[in-house]
């Protein structure tokens, strides 16, 4: 499984990247189920599943100040973290208006547990709940 060094003093503030949005880009901008769609597109190379089944992606913010993802890695110490959110980064390029760059922040609060993962994840991977038999 894999992780990423810490992107920030402060993980709660909310600080979106420069955006500029004007009506006809805000009515362009994809929904949160948008969004996640197309992050699901993204793998974690090392478990072969995605970022949003893994329950990796914590928060979906769409607003008047752009685009805000929160999410994590399965743990804090994984050379692939870099490729991950460079692939978000790229899907995300994808569906979003030119002029928007969104802002994806790694949170390691609360940490991440298998536990989170989708149920369909859990069964292609052979997970199982403690004290599941």
């Amino acid at each position: 499984f894999c992780s990423l060094l810490n992107t920030g003093d402060n993980p709660s503030a909310t600080i979106f990247p420069s955006c500029i949005l004007t009506p006809a880009t805000m009515s362009a901008l994809p929904d949160t189920e948008q969004i996640r769609d197309a992050l699901r597109k993204v793998a974690d190379p090392e478990v072969g599943a995605n970022i949003v089944d893994l329950g990796l992606v914590y928060r979906i913010e769409v607003s008047a100040q752009g685009v805000l993802i929160e999410m994590t890695m399965t743990s804090p110490a994984c050379p692939m973290g870099d490729l991950i959110l460079d692939d978000a980064y790229a899907e995300l390029e994808r569906i979003l208006p030119v002029d928007c760059q969104p802002e994806i922040r790694v949170v390691w609060e609360p940490p991440w547990h298998p536990s989170m993962m989708s149920e369909k994840c859990k069964l292609r991977l052979g997970w199982q709940e403690e004290g599941a038999a």
